[in-house]
């Protein structure tokens, strides 16, 4: 069993950090870089690339709102010609920092508040994902489980990666839960780790209401502005090797799909 584990990455702006970028970087083998609307600047995202070429760590941009104050959490209302031409160009933000370190970057993801609009309506999901695959279609795009994206990638032609937000519940019908809801960010390390356990043993999630459902997915993330991130991806990690498997960038999983 080959599974990614990546984590979202390059999230400090200016002189103010945010999660330990350098140590994360040791354990998982993709990162999502914020791409300097919700979080980043192009230091940062110049820094975050070189180091995760140095570690041999995949790299893809990490797409969200203009809103960095509220850190791409808070749902905006911009036209969806406009949405799209900002996933272009934080596309190209990212695409052109990894082509100058000598890098390239390999897959893409929705952040926050735009992801969790996007996964839940097929209207939204379908220009912005053809926003994606216009820039490059041989871009993956990593999500969370969500027929609206699914549909649009395979009408446009892209790869989806499903991802497991260790930290983060989800509804029987594979959305995240939303952020304000009670129990929908995972705090305890212990649960998150049993979480995952269970994935690699049964390709089993429990719902927030308690439900099983089935889910297979190509990678395992660790959200970087978690307290406790580090340890928590070394035990993520550790539980994968554990089960027998192998950490592996989603770019190699599915380089022949």
């Amino acid at each position: 069993m080959n599974i990614d584990l990546n984590a979202d990455l390059g999230e400090g702006y200016g002189a103010w950090r945010m999660g330990e970028d350098e140590a994360l970087l040791e354990l998982v083998s993709s990162a999502n870089v914020a791409c300097g609307f919700h979080a980043g600047d192009p230091l940062i995202m110049t820094r975050t690339v070189q180091t995760a070429l140095a570690r041999g760590v995949d790299v893809g941009a990490h797409v969200g709102f203009p809103d960095v104050q509220g850190f791409g959490r808070r749902v905006m209302q911009v036209d969806t010609e406009e949405l799209s031409a900002m996933v272009t160009y934080q596309l190209g933000a990212l695409a052109g920092i990894a082509r100058a370190a000598g890098h390239r970057m390999t897959h893409m993801s929705f952040h926050g508040a735009l992801g969790n609009m996007a996964a839940a309506d097929a209207a939204l999901a379908a220009p912005l994902v053809r926003a994606v695959a216009a820039f490059d279609p041989a871009l993956i795009i990593s999500s969370s489980s969500s027929r609206a994206i699914e549909d649009a990638a395979a009408a446009s032609g892209l790869r989806v990666a499903t991802t497991f937000l260790a930290d983060r519940a989800i509804g029987d019908d594979g959305l995240l839960v939303p952020r304000k809801l009670p129990g929908a960010v995972i705090h305890e390390p212990a649960a998150v780790l049993e979480r995952v356990r269970l994935l690699l043993a049964e390709g089993v999630v429990i719902t927030h209401t308690g439900r099983r459902l089935a889910m297979r997915p190509h990678s395992i993330l660790v959200h970087g502005d978690t307290p406790g991130a580090v340890t928590l991806a070394r035990a993520v990690r550790q539980a994968v090797e554990q089960a027998g498997g192998r950490v592996l960038p989603i770019s190699r999983q599915l380089s022949a799909g």
